[in-house]
């Protein structure tokens, strides 16, 4: 390692490497020295702490003068002789200035979720855990958190309390991964106290026997919303997958439709059945040039409300029921053609969570095609008693 006494002419005169970096020790000041990299210039200090060279950065050439980095030097190793360690303080420091609103942003940067989902922290922060917003997020502790969940339940219910504590657990994992020494996940305390409430999944489905009067009630529905409906019953998918289609992703040729990005990040292609494929080539011929299959009014260009018409096909037929109650209706009548489970499974697009075996079968669109026409014949069964 080259030494000389770092003025800043010396510093200038100093060439750029070609590759790597090359360390320059100064004469004047042991332990202070000048780090050169292909693009960079950067002052550095460096001393023995615990029996081990500790390195800290003091800032680039271009922004310090060499007197001035000398002096911050001179602090930092006087810090090191009596057993301070500068990297850690800067380390804590970064910790603290982490709030959960930059620590939001930084997991959803990262991480390969849907729009939906994403919506859905961002509801998070923004609804109900906005007072923390600019808090540093290691200073979350255990008992605001018991406090937050049972506030949230009693006023927006359990299951949204339960809900945003499982999203401020997986942010603050993220963080937590990336930070030397914070605190442990304090959404570990509802576990350890037994605090989740508890949830019952809905079993709620359009019964065999309430098809008919739900078919008659969706059929006097404008096309708009008739299609969503029968869209969404005729193959499984999520809401917010529906209201997301696009005309590029439907082949009618082929009869299928691909979802690049679904809620568990994987991409999926299903086929379509007979009944729906005819339905969507209507739908297309009346589209006047709009890129998705349920365009709607607002910034997104796509549908996006629901509840008026879920309310009159409720109304009419005397059916209440969900969109998720329609994705639950296929795979149930789906179940009850035993189609084979890999497939209902890929139907859903649901992973097999490390079933070996599962990861072994290739469940393509064509594997799929037979099932959903099942499905569909079925449908169309049911719902002939109202004819």
């Amino acid at each position: 390692m080259p030494s000389l006494r770092l003025t800043r002419r010396a510093i200038d005169e100093i060439p750029f490497t070609q590759k790597g970096q090359v360390l320059y020790r100064d004469t004047m000041l042991p332990g202070f020295g000048l780090r050169v990299g292909v693009q960079s210039k950067v002052f550095f200090a460096e001393g023995q702490l615990n029996r081990r060279t500790r390195r800290v950065t003091i800032g680039r050439a271009d922004v310090f003068a060499p007197e001035v980095a000398r002096k911050k030097a001179l602090t930092i190793l006087g810090d090191m002789a009596d057993g301070h360690d500068p990297n850690a303080d800067k380390r804590q420091e970064a910790a603290e200035r982490v709030t959960l609103e930059l620590a939001l942003k930084r997991f959803l940067e990262v991480r390969s979720l849907s729009t939906h989902t994403v919506s859905h922290y961002q509801r998070t922060e923004r609804l109900y855990l906005k007072s923390w917003s600019k808090k540093p997020l290691n200073e979350i502790t255990r008992q605001m958190v018991l406090k937050k969940h049972q506030d949230i339940g009693r006023k927006h219910g359990e299951t949204t309390a339960n809900n945003v504590m499982r999203h401020l657990r997986s942010v603050y994992n993220f963080i937590s991964a990336t930070q030397d020494d914070y605190p442990p996940n304090p959404v570990q305390i509802l576990t350890q106290a037994r605090a989740w409430f508890k949830e019952r999944r809905r079993q709620t489905v359009v019964t065999a026997v309430d098809l008919p009067a739900w078919w008659k009630a969706v059929m006097a529905e404008p096309d708009y919303s008739r299609d969503f409906l029968l869209t969404a019953l005729f193959t499984g998918m999520r809401r917010s997958e529906v209201m997301q289609l696009r005309w590029v992703n439907v082949d009618l040729s082929a009869k299928t439709l691909h979802l690049p990005t679904t809620k568990n990040g994987d991409s999926l292609t299903l086929p379509l059945s007979e009944f729906l494929a005819d339905m969507l080539a209507q739908r297309r011929e009346a589209s006047q040039g709009s890129p998705w299959v349920f365009p709607g009014p607002g910034r997104t260009g796509h549908l996006v409300e629901t509840k008026k018409f879920l309310l009159r096909v409720s109304a009419g037929s005397g059916v209440s029921f969900t969109l998720h109650d329609l994705r639950r209706t296929f795979i149930t009548i789906a179940e009850s053609l035993d189609v084979p489970y890999y497939a209902l499974k890929r139907l859903l697009n649901h992973r097999t969570n490390g079933d070996v075996t599962g990861g072994y079968i290739v469940v393509n669109a064509e594997r799929l095609r037979e099932p959903v026409e099942l499905v569909a014949q079925r449908i169309l069964e049911l719902k002939e008693r109202c004819d």
